[in-house]
């Protein structure tokens, strides 16, 4: 099979081929999987993935495959596919990655009908590896252009951390890391849900500071809910909280703020129902909620997006109800 990779990293959409170009451009062989047969030709013979990542070259130092094994024969394995998908490839990757391997998630979710959050979906699915965590706020595209990004991995040992912060930095990208495992990934997760909201927000045009006060409320219920799941407040303070939660609220380059923005200009069913490009929010929405709820976290935008979502309420009146909640100090 030659040489072993140095990365590999486990689907082929847009921020997985960033990230494979990263790793390249950090001096990592790296070797990106697959399912479709032509995303491995086109990244193999024409040095592009342009169906996912338009204009981007794909590194010298990165190629393609479709096996599952060949991949798993790296240093460290980047799960780079939705949430709701996680458990499948790891449990499809598992009977060939060798025991301490990291695998680092790049999902963004909580599982739906389990209500696991993503490092126990590893813990489970691949037993004999260390589930770790790369997450904050970077774009696709801007990490692609080798524009400065600084993201944040989590790992229980932080010495684990600091190794694939290590190995996988450069001078465009910066890596913290941290022993936060559960932080870090519930920051991911909620975050995505409360995009939803700024998109409605800022797509029904009720201005830049109800954007502002969304996003600051927001933060609070993503604070209230990472605390009591034993997150660090640094952590929810820190790249993978709140200043992930400022970017995806904040741009239509998010898939999520993009959603809400289509709700708020009365679209975006086409994006609940699957048929356009995958918000992971839409499909965290009503897990989150239920766990907030189980737990006794008041989560109030949480839950109008997740009745938005449900089709329980309309946008306005999600809107009424939440501005009609009664006073408190803050």
């Amino acid at each position: 099979m030659g040489e072993r990779p140095a990365v590999a990293v486990l689907g082929a959409g847009a921020f997985g081929t960033a990230l494979a170009n990263a790793a390249g451009r950090a001096g990592r062989r790296t070797l990106i999987w697959a399912r479709d047969a032509a995303a491995v030709e086109a990244i193999n013979g024409k040095r592009s993935n342009e169906a996912r990542l338009p204009g981007a070259r794909i590194h010298d130092l990165v190629s393609a495959t479709g096996t599952l094994e060949e991949a798993a024969r790296a240093d460290m394995i980047l799960l780079v596919v939705p949430a709701q998908a996680l458990r499948g490839v790891t449990e499809a990757v598992a009977p060939f990655v060798r025991a301490g391997t990291p695998l680092v998630i790049c999902a963004k979710g909580i599982e739906r009908g389990t209500g696991r959050f993503m490092s126990e979906v590893v813990a489970e699915a691949a037993p004999s590896a260390v589930p770790t965590i790369l997450s904050g706020p970077g774009f696709a595209a801007d990490i692609e252009k080798g524009l400065p990004t600084a993201l944040t991995v989590a790992a229980e040992d932080d010495a684990v951390a600091r190794s694939i912060a290590d190995r996988l930095g450069s001078s465009s990208l910066r890596l913290y890391h941290t022993s936060d495992l559960r932080g870090v990934e519930i920051g991911g997760a909620t975050k995505n849900v409360l995009a939803i909201a700024a998109g409605v927000v800022s797509g029904r045009l009720l201005g830049a500071s109800a954007v502002a006060a969304l996003t600051a409320r927001g933060f609070a219920e993503l604070t209230r809910f990472g605390r009591h799941f034993g997150a660090r407040p640094e952590t929810l303070m820190g790249l993978s909280g709140l200043g992930d939660l400022i970017l995806s609220c904040s741009s239509l380059q998010s898939r999520n703020f993009a959603l809400g923005h289509a709700l708020g200009q009365g679209k975006g069913l086409d994006l609940v129902s699957g048929k356009g490009a995958l918000a992971e929010g839409a499909l965290t929405a009503e897990i989150l909620v239920e766990k907030a709820q189980d737990a006794g976290i008041d989560m109030p935008i949480a839950e109008a997006v997740d009745a938005v979502l449900g089709g329980m309420i309309d946008v306005d009146q999600a809107i009424a109800q939440l501005m009609a909640r009664p006073q408190k100090a803050e």
